[in-house]
């Protein structure tokens, strides 16, 4: 891995619409993300998603902001109908609760998947995230309720506090903080045939890219002594 300073080079990266590489931990899920700032987003960086990264295309913001939207945790949800409550019940092997909430489309999408439709859909949902860091709380949530349709294409993640949970949704989210960006990010996590791609290979594609790769643990150093990072 990289040395802690990069974490200014990841920043430049997002300011200049490239993504960077995020690695989590070693004792996590130990897969790497490639993540866009969702104010970067055009149809050339969900091509990208999919075809070099190949995970579930995902978008984030911080819960304080999702639930101000009228979000709640997709587990919540689904427990919601009693024949499904049990499905909730279950962990996977890293013990985190998922940072799923809901799926949309913007309304103005054909049907949602294409690399347009869902830049699309990821661009509007930048704009309502970046209405409610410009204190314009009921504009988003007007915007939000009248132009999204659920359930559609893109996953809505919601990042909880580090204290809580240390996964991409969070890091990303946190990253973004650091940078003093609206806390919306864009990502999907890196595979390789039948399973997740090393850190050896992703280090190898970052490098041939010249792309910034970083870790979980370089965020978490970096968010030391920021107060936003474990209040936010």
């Amino acid at each position: 891995m990289q040395s802690g300073k990069d974490i200014d080079k990841a920043i430049e990266s997002w300011k200049n619409g490239y993504p960077i590489l995020l690695y989590d931990s070693s004792n996590r899920e130990s897969e790497i993300d490639m993540v866009y700032h969702a104010s970067k987003v055009t149809p050339e960086s969900i091509y990208k998603l999919r075809n070099e990264a190949g995970g579930l295309i995902c978008f984030a913001t911080s819960w304080n902001i999702a639930k101000e939207l009228g979000l709640i945790w997709g587990d919540e949800l689904i427990a919601k109908i009693p024949n499904l409550k049990p499905l909730t019940e279950k962990l996977l092997f890293y013990k985190d609760r998922p940072a799923f909430t809901i799926w949309v489309n913007h309304v103005n999408v054909r049907t949602g998947i294409s690399d347009n439709d869902r830049a699309l859909t990821i661009r509007e949902l930048y704009k309502t995230i970046k209405l409610f860091v410009e204190d314009k709380r009921n504009e988003a949530i007007k915007k939000f309720v009248e132009e999204f349709q659920a359930p559609g294409h893109v996953p809505l993640l919601a990042a909880r506090n580090l204290k809580e949970r240390k996964g991409h949704t969070e890091l990303s989210i946190y990253l973004s903080l650091l940078a003093k960006m609206e806390p919306a990010t864009t990502f999907a996590e890196m595979l390789d045939f039948g399973v997740s791609l090393s850190l050896e290979k992703a280090e190898k594609y970052a490098k041939k890219m010249g792309y910034v790769l970083i870790s979980g643990k370089e965020v978490l150093e970096a968010c030391e002594g920021e107060k936003m990072c474990w209040d936010y």
